[in-house]
């Protein structure tokens, strides 16, 4: 028996292998196009990453290798062009030497898979560019990554590969921003889960912009930006993880059934041509639960659907049952799981879907490392069957994520997994599962022990008119809310009408539902509890002028993102970074349209050349910085760590000696972007002024950089005039003639350069550009004039290292709540002018940056 298998990667290989183990004696053929085989494409944004440190971890299997092992024969660089079903015959074009070969057999298997999907939009070849879906992808992307000037990334599209890149693009330290036209990210997911993953990714520091639209990339020789329906996000690299095609163009004139690219298979993994069989990404299967089509192109499936296959062929009575949409993802701080119908998807196949989302332990609480999980599931309001799980949590999700697949595979009733012998101990997990316990709650709810809202109902206003009543444990937490105590409440409760609508939240929904027990047993007729209760929700109660309802912590939250609070109001002013006090004109109209729709109207400049637009209520905070990130700016400035730069207008001005604002765009991106996420003992400000007139007061800051033009003196052209006019043009008297020859006065000459030309005799015509550095200076409640080096710098990149050193230093050797001016008084200005010298700082740069130091900064504001 001839088998030929086209394509492979992951369906394509399994079949192969598990063909020649069940028959022996068949002649197995993989035919494909790319030159690697049974690589690891799940891996590839882990790659990108550093998680996976070498690229040959990649490659699962080579040719040479799988054939050794398999007894199949494998022909790389091969692409099939056509298909004949009735000659039985596969006609292939060998991409290396151009010939055309013809490959005859008995069974056929189509296992090509698909690939990305790149729109035909403006600038989607430039260099920077970039999909993921073979190695060379994830290869070529992680060295253009590794350039200089690399910072910041734009992800487009938020499904499972394009979080994962995003995720690993943050790692290497990108500013990373993730674009869908879609509403929601994490397709599957319904849409309370993913609200709650966009908040967790901006809390990480991703921007998130749903229902944007990609119409191209910018840029001459490389990309520069990201053209989107709502404005311009910069961007040095770009990743497309916009979705995938079926590579199955080959196979348009054989008459076989398929949809869009698809092609449709029985439980046999038949096509509607005889004896030609499709599996992995190419193949439509069906859902397991509602028998319907479904496409699920997961590596997971493809081998599955692969070796059902290969037994079917081998006489096997076998079928491939179809798929749940089981899927896991991995983001910073946050995995996410799901297997079966959603609520949406549920009600779309007929059923009448019951909810509930439970937040619990993942572990023994008092077990180090313990986190937690939010675990949704759908039930079928009459058979009480499962129909569906999603879960999110910093720990293990595919544990209950699994235990759900085996559910909903056998048809399981909440019932009958109440008492799941799941195993337990304290590292592992809780004495009642995690799972199990979502289970109770959502038994409790349809027997009519809890009463409550879930996270998708209350997203949805159904708590609109409820009094909002707080029961956390650690006393009134949520500002503007009527706070009980659990633990008090032994009869009526004064002030709470018995049949006034009460929204009960507490932490994690707990107390909230122990609260709703006993007000029941004292004849409160009208109680919902909050599923999830704050922990899961953005609880919102209604404010009331003078009175502050934002909680403490999440003013603490938002100022983290730049937002700084109007005290005594639920207002906000949203301080925007301006990277050097330049904005263009479309960020201005951004801007000024940002405060119309979200603020009072009013904008405001700060000292530091930023701009706070005023009076944002706390509930529009999010949605204004996703408005303002679509013209690429950015909310911040705030906390302990590098704040945005200052500068002057440098070479524009008349006495500008350097290009103060490319300077201080360099700075802004390798040290306020690259230095984000690194915590110092307090703020640390950086200026550039072009020049010794010190317009922006580079010696008030924790590292001030100013022009320098040093004069040359040719003592030899020097006439040693009565009226010098090099004297003359010295702004600072530092020159002046001695004994017949000009003399600069090297400790009161600030090098600004305005005597250089001004000999009649040529003495003054040489200079040296440079760069001078003022270290430990600042303003405020406490002023004190930075320290010069010694060294003036002649090239921006000494400068840079020198500014690198200094945040390091501060970070190593300063004391949490410090200034700098406060870590070189204590250290010494000798010491640390000889460290920034040396190149030992930068040696232990890693080691510096991963030490746990400054958890919590001095700054307060």
């Amino acid at each position: 028996m001839k088998v030929l298998v086209i394509g492979g990667v992951a369906a394509g290989t399994k079949v192969a292998a598990k063909c020649k183990r069940v028959n022996p004696e068949a002649e197995v053929t993989i035919v494909t196009k790319g030159k690697d085989i049974s690589y690891a494409g799940c891996g590839l944004p882990y790659y990108v990453g550093g998680s996976i440190p070498e690229k040959e971890q990649l490659i699962v299997n080579t040719p040479e290798k799988y054939s050794a092992l398999t007894g199949a024969m494998v022909y790389p660089q091969r692409e099939v062009v056509a298909l004949d079903p009735a000659g039985k015959k596969a006609t292939a074009k060998n991409l290396r030497t151009g010939a055309e070969e013809v490959y005859e057999y008995d069974a056929c298997i189509v296992a090509v898979g698909a690939s990305p999907v790149v729109p035909p939009l403006p600038g989607l070849n430039l260099p920077g560019v970039f999909v993921m879906r073979t190695p060379d992808d994830a290869i070529e992307t992680r060295e253009y990554i590794a350039r200089d000037g690399m910072k910041r990334a734009v992800v487009v599209g938020g499904g499972f590969i394009g979080l994962e890149v995003a995720e690993n693009l943050l790692e290497k330290g990108l500013s990373v921003t993730l674009i869908d036209m879609a509403p929601q990210i994490m397709p599957g997911f319904d849409t309370e889960m993913a609200n709650f993953a966009v908040r967790h990714l901006e809390k990480k520091g991703i921007t998130v912009l749903t229902g944007t639209k990609l119409n191209g990339v910018t840029g001459e020789e490389r990309a520069e930006g990201v053209q989107t329906d709502k404005g311009l996000l910069p961007a040095d690299v770009v990743i497309l993880s916009i979705g995938i095609r079926p590579n199955t163009g080959f196979l348009q004139d054989t008459g076989m059934e398929m949809f869009k690219g698809t092609i449709l298979v029985d439980a046999k993994m038949a096509t509607s041509v005889p004896d030609v069989y499709a599996a992995g990404d190419c193949a439509m299967v069906k859902n397991r639960l509602t028998g319907e089509r479904q496409w699920s192109p997961m590596g997971s499936s493809a081998n599955m659907e692969g070796r059902t296959l290969a037994l079917s062929l081998g006489g096997r009575d076998v079928s491939y049952p179809g798929v749940l949409g089981t899927g896991v993802v991995k983001l910073p701080g946050l995995s996410g799981g799901r297997t079966g119908l959603s609520e949406e998807q549920a009600k779309a196949a007929g059923y009448k879907p019951v909810c509930a989302l439970a937040v619990t332990d993942d572990k023994a609480h008092y077990y180090p490392g313990s986190a937690w999980f939010a675990i949704k599931l759908v039930a079928d309001a009459d058979s009480h069957k499962l129909l569906g799980v999603q879960v999110l949590g910093p720990g293990a999700v595919d544990k209950v994520t699994d235990i759900g697949v085996m559910a909903v595979n056998f048809g399981a009733t909440l019932e009958q997994m109440t008492c799941l012998d799941l195993s337990y101990a304290p590292p592992f997990s809780t004495a009642i599962h995690p799972f199990v316990q979502a289970v109770h709650m959502l038994l409790n709810k349809i027997e009519g022990d809890l009463d409550s809202f879930t996270p998708a109902e209350y997203l949805a206003g159904a708590a609109e008119g409820y009094r909002v009543i707080d029961v956390n444990p650690a006393g009134p937490t949520i500002a503007g809310a009527t706070y009980v105590d659990l633990l008090k409440v032994k009869g009526e409760v004064p002030g709470l009408g018995k049949d006034e609508k009460l929204l009960l939240v507490c932490a994690k929904g707990k107390r909230a539902y122990l609260l709703q027990n006993r007000l029941k047993r004292y004849g409160y007729t009208n109680t919902k509890v909050l599923e999830g209760s704050s922990f899961f929700n953005v609880v919102k109660v209604a404010s009331t002028p003078g009175v502050v309802t934002v909680p403490a912590e999440e003013i603490t939250r938002v100022k983290a993102l730049g937002c700084l609070h109007n005290k005594g109001t639920d207002n906000f002013n949203v301080r925007v970074i301006t990277k050097n006090g330049k904005i263009t004109t479309a960020e201005h109209r951004k801007i000024a349209e940002a405060a119309e729709r979200f603020g009072s109207g009013d904008v405001v400049m700060t000292t530091r050349l930023t701009l706070e637009i005023v009076g944002v209520p706390f509930d529009k905070i999010e949605e204004i910085r996703a408005f303002l990130a679509e013209e690429g700016l950015e909310t911040g400035g705030t906390g302990s760590k590098v704040r945005p730069v200052v500068a002057c207008k440098g070479t524009t001005c008349q006495y500008g000696l350097l290009n103060s604002y490319g300077l201080s765009e360099t700075i802004h991106e390798r040290f306020f972007h690259g230095y984000a996420s690194v915590k110092l003992p307090h703020k640390f400000k950086i200026a550039v002024g072009g020049c010794p007139n010190n317009c922006v007061k580079p010696d008030l800051n924790d590292f001030g950089i100013v022009g320098q033009r040093v004069p040359v003196v040719d003592l030899e052209k020097c006439h040693g005039c009565r009226i010098c006019q090099v004297s003359l043009a010295c702004p600072v008297e530092a020159s002046q003639v001695v004994d017949g020859k000009l003399v600069i006065d090297p400790d009161k000459c600030n090098n600004c350069g305005r005597c250089v030309g001004k000999c009649p005799f040529k003495a003054s015509e040489e200079s040296t550009y440079g760069y001078r550095v003022y270290i430990g200076g600042r303003w405020g409640k406490r002023v004190a004039h930075g320290q010069k080096l010694d060294k003036v710098f002649l090239s921006e990149e000494e400068v840079l290292s020198a500014l690198e050193k200094a945040i390091l230093l501060f970070r190593e050797q300063g004391r949490t709540g410090e200034r700098f001016a406060d870590t070189i008084s204590r250290l010494g200005f000798e010491n640390v002018q000889a460290q920034l010298m040396s190149d030992d700082l930068l040696a232990r740069k890693e080691e510096i940056i991963g030490a746990k130091l400054h958890l919590k900064g001095g700054a307060t504001c």
